[in-house]
């Protein structure tokens, strides 16, 4: 069994915080994606890449949704399309938005006429330095069938404004997941009507 980067290997960092003080941060643990730490007190999780989560609506007025298994849940979750940035080989520097776009395209097989950003959130601020920025990819067309790459198993769903609260409940009934992030697009479809 091969020893995880960093894994006996704790490393020190100085953080400022608010007064312009320099805390000390310890690195418990480090994997490919993540990274355990510790500062002040608290572990947290700490994100390697960046991540952005794509609300897009195709022409029918269909929210599109993926549905994957996600291991650290141990179940299928309904999700808003969504992937790291810079995590791929080639495409470190990849911006944030050309990624958005990309992931929304391998994912769902629509590609965006436009993306824009909407806002960054903290996912769990007590646990995770997570944040992601919400996408609104624009002026859809439907290039492929979508499924993600070769490493996922992705079922895309259309879902209709109207019918939205209705399908999710029935989805979530039937044991599914439900990622809380798709109200939040919900939300904004309310303050930006399409």
């Amino acid at each position: 069994m091969g020893v995880l980067r960093g894994q006996n290997v704790p490393r020190m960092v100085l953080q400022p915080d608010n007064l312009g003080m320099s805390k000390a941060e310890l690195t418990l643990h480090e994997g490919r994606y993540l990274r355990l730490q510790s500062r002040n007190g608290w572990e947290f999780v700490a994100r390697r890449h960046a991540v952005a989560v794509v609300i897009a609506w195709t022409p029918a007025d269909e929210l599109l949704l993926v549905e994957q298994y996600r291991e650290p849940v141990g179940c299928r979750v309904i999700e808003l399309p969504a992937g790291l940035v810079g995590d791929e080989s080639g495409r470190e520097n990849e911006d944030i938005l050309d990624a958005a776009a990309r992931e929304l395209e391998e994912e769902t097989g629509w590609r965006p006429g436009s993306v824009s950003e909407i806002m960054r959130c903290p996912t769990s601020a007590g646990m995770s330095d997570e944040t992601v920025l919400f996408v609104l990819a624009e002026n859809l067309t439907r290039v492929g069938r979508g499924g993600g790459d070769d490493s996922e198993d992705i079922v895309v769903h259309r879902v209709r404004h109207g019918i939205i609260d209705e399908w999710l409940t029935q989805h979530q009934s039937h044991g599914l997941a439900i990622d809380p992030k798709i109200f939040a697009a919900l939300y904004w479809a309310i303050r930006s009507p399409r």
